[in-house]
């Protein structure tokens, strides 16, 4: 019955078709027989008693199937890897006898999760560069426009909108190069049978060590890998699991810091994401344009950033040469971490795509508190005129104090006449320029146009689109 079972809601409300459909059971069993067909190819090919028409069937039936199938011999047979070889077996009758011929279950399962992840990866590596691109190019619009810096959620000194963004893009690429250089690092598992010692292929091959070598050799290069695992118990050890899930969790981080970022600069009005024509923001409060974007991206960016712990446990656990304790935590995290990845860079680089500054409200903001910010340059020029710096410092302090005072009784800030009437302070004053607040905001457009000239502009251009991350 439709709506009575529970649905995962990352897939269902966030996810790619992409990403959903890659961690879905129907891929898994694709792969799983892509990996049977491929052993079989390669032991055919060392002069194994394989024959070409097995192969053939073999590749013919490869998309022969049938999930609901191979639920009922699961259910008879209460194990998943059978369950399928039986499957498969039923439709390529004439191959079934050298199907998963020398092979344990980890055979499917493991090399069969390492090419998932793989794919997954690469989805998440053209997300983030979208992602990067998009912000990069408001980046570059607004380096030179000036904003109040803030410290300690405290207006401190000016930065500019374009520096802002170029930190969150910074972290973004942080995380782009860590997860490119895991991604050219992962292994595949190979053929190590049953505790990893390669014994049954051994035996197949009559003792022949180099054969069972060239074997994983052809295998992994079938399956597109450089590098294989040199040493496995059954499994390949499961802190690679959990090396993904922490650059995964990298990505949330960075992630997390800038949806809250934005949700603090939509409160005060400055910077806005795009919002729909027909969007609701609230039942009961119709003038209200939540931030429900960068909330959802911290939502998911808090669930994610929970997984990797937990395949933290599942390695650190697993007994001897394996236990099958972590069948259930990696069945749940990997998909789920990859689900979540991939839906908050979907609202990522729809959130990049069309953020918008308020220039008023930014403008209003930086001139509320120039004052204050300007005070700093007269205390500095003030020493170096001559003055003594602690009878200038509690001057600047007391008539600051004075002015936000007023402030907070509704009026508008006095401190430049304040600093004026000042007989100590009102002549160096006086040898300052206006305050202009491209005078205050350093060196942050040369900085955020550097960075993105010479890091983000050398960045690959991601290879393709796909329209399900502008229609979030």
């Amino acid at each position: 019955m439709q709506f009575a079972t529970y649905v995962d809601p990352i897939a269902q409300r966030y996810a790619s078709q992409a990403m959903s459909e890659l961690f879905s059971p129907l891929e898994r069993a694709r792969t799983w027989r892509r990996l049977w067909i491929a052993l079989a190819e390669s032991e055919h090919e060392l002069g194994l008693p394989i024959s070409s028409e097995q192969l053939d069937e073999l590749r013919s039936a490869a998309d022969q199937i049938d999930l609901a199938r191979v639920a009922e011999h699961e259910a008879r047979l209460r194990h998943d890897v059978m369950a399928h070889i039986h499957a498969f077996g039923e439709v390529a009758p004439g191959a079934r006898g050298i199907l998963h011929l020398g092979a344990t279950s980890c055979f499917v399962t493991d090399n069969a999760d390492l090419l998932i992840i793989r794919e997954g990866m690469e989805i998440i590596s053209q997300r983030l560069l979208r992602m990067i691109h998009g912000l990069s190019r408001f980046a570059r619009e607004h380096a030179t426009t000036p904003t109040l810096g803030l410290t300690h959620l405290q207006p401190a000194q000016l930065t500019t909108v374009g520096k802002r963004a170029a930190l969150w893009i910074q972290d973004l690429v942080d995380v782009w190069e860590g997860l490119t250089q895991l991604s050219g690092r992962l292994p595949f598992r190979g053929v190590k049978g049953t505790t990893g010692t390669q014994a049954s292929f051994l035996q197949l091959f009559d003792g022949d060590a180099s054969k069972v070598q060239e074997l994983e050799r052809r295998l992994a290069e079938k399956m597109g890998f450089t590098q294989v695992v040199a040493l496995t118990g059954q499994t390949y050890s499961r802190s690679w699991d959990y090396r993904v899930l922490s650059v995964l969790s990298e990505l949330a981080i960075a992630l997390h810091k800038f949806s809250t970022d934005l949700r603090l600069a939509q409160s005060w009005g400055e910077l806005e994401e795009p919002y729909g024509s027909s969007q609701i923001g609230s039942s009961a409060m119709p003038y209200k344009r939540n931030p429900m974007k960068a909330e959802r991206l911290g939502s998911l960016a808090k669930l994610l950033q929970g997984i990797a712990p937990g395949m933290a446990n599942v390695a650190a656990t697993q007994w001897m040469e394996r236990t099958l304790d972590d069948s259930a935590f990696r069945r749940v995290g990997l998909a789920q971490g990859f689900l979540c990845a991939d839906s908050m860079l979907i609202i990522g680089r729809n959130i990049a795509d069309g953020l918008r500054l308020q220039p008023v409200v930014a403008e209003r903001r930086v001139m509320d508190n120039l004052p204050f910010l300007a005070a700093e340059e007269l205390l500095m020029h003030g020493v170096s005129a001559g003055g003594d710096r602690q009878d200038l410092h509690e001057r600047i302090r007391q008539l600051s104090w004075k002015a936000t005072e007023e402030i907070r009784a509704g009026r508008p800030n006095p401190l430049r006449a304040l600093l004026e009437e000042d007989s100590v302070l009102a002549p160096f004053l006086e040898q300052l320029p206006p305050w202009d607040p491209q005078r205050f905001i350093g060196l942050a457009p040369q900085q955020t146009l550097a960075y993105l000239d010479d890091v983000v502009a050398k960045l690959p251009q991601p290879v393709d689109d796909d329209v399900s991350e502008l229609s979030v």
